[in-house]
């Protein structure tokens, strides 16, 4: 089964620096259908001004992916991590029993990015935040950026069930993921416009999985496609 949240129906705000879509209930926007897809709790895509961004603030027991699609990230955090996370690349933080720490668009264009909230498995363990280059160029198929489960020692750890992956495919190019029994899965092409299984999605349109095995995917134009593979 796969639904189609599509871009134009995600609850959002503008608030003038920061140009906010909402997949799921945050903030101000709450939609009793668009609470959660399994343990994925938020996955916001912004576009954040020149030279503004999230002054300090803290989370606590939440595993916080970004993902840069355009321009860059900097963060800094009360553990004393500093970071600039660039277009293609990751950060993960693992919010733990709390972590204070700000988001700055340094940059001298609009940075756009796929913040991507995850249930922890366990609540109450030290916070964290690391970040990890990917270059768009290297991907070929689905290559395995942030995860939790075991064997996947190459990418960045979150401490959730669950697995980001990414691809860049050209036009008329596929992919394949296989999905392990009762597992869902969430994806949005970044750019472009793919077929999932025989459903059309354009960019920033999300795509809900549930109940299958095999997710086949092809580019119908040059497309980029970030999937998370929940429980």
């Amino acid at each position: 089964m796969l639904e189609l949240p599509p871009f134009n129906s995600l609850g959002g705000a503008h608030h003038g620096w920061l140009d906010a879509h909402h997949h799921f209930s945050f903030a101000e926007y709450h939609d009793p259908q668009r609470m959660h897809w399994g343990n994925l709790r938020v996955w916001n895509d912004d576009i954040i001004a020149p030279g503004t961004g999230f002054p300090q603030h803290s989370h606590r027991d939440m595993e916080i992916i970004t993902y840069v699609r355009e321009g860059a990230i900097s963060h800094a955090d009360n553990l004393g991590n500093k970071g600039r996370t660039e277009a293609g690349d990751v950060q993960v933080m693992s919010a733990g029993t709390g972590i204070a720490h700000s988001e700055y668009n340094l940059e001298g264009a609009p940075t756009k990015i796929f913040q991507i909230w995850i249930m922890p498995n366990e609540a109450g363990l030290p916070p964290s935040w690391g970040a990890k280059p990917f270059p768009k160029g290297g991907l070929e198929g689905f290559v395995t950026l942030a995860s939790g489960k075991a064997g996947d020692s190459e990418s960045l750890r979150i401490r959730a069930d669950a697995r980001l992956v990414a691809a860049n495919l050209k036009a008329g190019e596929s992919a394949e993921y296989r999905l392990e029994s009762g597992r869902r899965a969430y994806l949005v092409p970044t750019t472009g416009v793919i077929d999932v299984n025989g459903v059309r999605a354009q960019a920033r349109d999300g795509v809900a999985v549930e109940d299958e095995q095999v997710l086949r995917v092809t580019a119908l134009e040059d497309s980029e496609i970030v999937l998370v593979d929940l429980a």
